[in-house]
């Protein structure tokens, strides 16, 4: 079989297209930043919820 030019990945009847960005000008948010926000939510939450 041929290979098709382009490598796109066919998924969801072709709803969902994954692209890698290199644009330098593109917001980057750290996967360890994303942790320390949502734990910081969750014990803020916890807290009101002990408050009130």
């Amino acid at each position: 079989m041929a290979k098709k030019a382009g490598g796109r990945l066919i998924s969801s009847a072709g709803l969902v297209n994954y692209y890698e960005s290199e644009d330098k000008r593109a917001f980057h948010i750290s996967p360890y930043a994303v942790v320390v926000v949502c734990a910081a939510i969750g014990v803020a939450i916890l807290v009101l919820n002990l408050m009130y």
